[in-house]
């Protein structure tokens, strides 16, 4: 087995998982930001080692990786730990290694992502692709060629930081635009919140405080033809799709894949993201990209994305001792 381990801002997440990609245990841990870094990885570590356990005496830890959002798999590191009392460049890696006796990685989650949809998921057989992580935020995993696309300090592949519209929305980073605060579950709630007026009022999720309207909300109103959210959606795959075909001409893949929590709105938000893509491609491009919806559960695609990233780096160390 290897340790897949998902760590927020609020929970940890984390499970034991084959080769073959399947979950065989799971556990959830709160991260508390106010017990400290070295008691947090400890009681993760032994987390771990009571999970392992639990599957029986021939079970065995291979490996552990550690998906984080602003995580530097080049340094091993945790880096400007949002929402945590951490210091900066944590050496998470060395932490556990010392803890868990075994190898461990960490990734940018949405690295973490690509590698699982590589291994596991809808990009397998697939060597030139991206895939993009639509949650609180927007993250991104390039894959070219089969290998991961890192970048000198193994943030590559910040598509959520890019700007969808100059002077736009304010986004956490401290810029004016970024893509993520348009495309993503928290993006298309402040184009609900957008909306004129008269619109609004004339829409079901007025019916809900401002403070409490979600994506899912936002999907369910669409889903029964509210018209604000129908238009939501659109718009959300109109700067998404818009977005993705300038990615394309850069990276010229053969296929994107779409997962987080925002893409359980399916069709609804695959269909305009397609359609505004496909009109803003180049010419040389059009009928040579595929956009797919993840099919891994989005509940376990984080902890299977950071396995997949360890067996993927056990796979390599095996051929080469071959």
């Amino acid at each position: 087995m290897v340790a897949g381990i998902d760590l927020g801002g609020t929970e940890t997440k984390f499970g034991l998982v084959n080769r073959e990609g399947e979950m065989l245990a799971y556990q959830t841990i709160p991260t508390d930001p106010d017990i400290g870094y070295k008691t947090f990885f400890t009681y993760l570590a032994n987390e771990i080692e009571c999970l392992l356990l639990s599957l029986g005496d021939d079970v065995a830890l291979l490996g552990a990786s550690v998906g984080a959002p602003t995580g530097s798999q080049a340094n091993g590191t945790i880096d400007n730990p949002s929402n945590l009392n951490w210091p900066n460049s944590l050496p998470v890696s060395k932490i556990l290694e010392s803890l868990l006796e075994v190898p461990v990685t960490v990734v940018n989650d949405a690295n973490a992502a690509a590698v699982g949809e590589m291994l596991f998921g809808a990009a397998q057989g697939y060597k030139n692709f991206f895939c993009v992580t639509l949650g609180t935020g927007l993250g991104c995993g390039v894959v070219i060629d089969g290998e991961l696309m890192l970048g000198s300090m193994g943030h590559a592949g910040e598509l959520g930081h890019v700007t969808a519209i100059k002077g736009g929305r304010m986004c956490g980073c401290g810029r004016m635009g970024c893509l993520e605060t348009y495309a993503s579950a928290t993006g298309i709630v402040r184009t609900v919140l957008e909306a004129e007026k008269d619109e609004y009022e004339h829409s079901v999720l007025s019916t809900y405080h401002k403070t409490k309207i979600t994506a899912k909300h936002i999907t369910d109103a669409a889903k029964e033809g509210d018209s604000l959210a129908l238009k939501a959606f659109d718009f959300t795959g109109k700067i998404l799709g818009e977005q993705l075909a300038d990615t394309v001409a850069i990276l010229n893949p053969e296929l994107i894949v779409l997962t987080g929590g925002l893409t359980r709105a399916g069709d609804l938000l695959l269909n305009p993201t397609i359609k505004y893509m496909n009109c803003h491609l180049h010419d040389i491009y059009k009928g040579t990209v595929e956009i797919r919806l993840s099919e891994m559960n989005t509940k376990k695609t984080a902890i299977l994305g950071s396995a997949a990233f360890m067996w993927l780096k056990l796979d390599s160390v095996s051929t080469q001792k071959v």
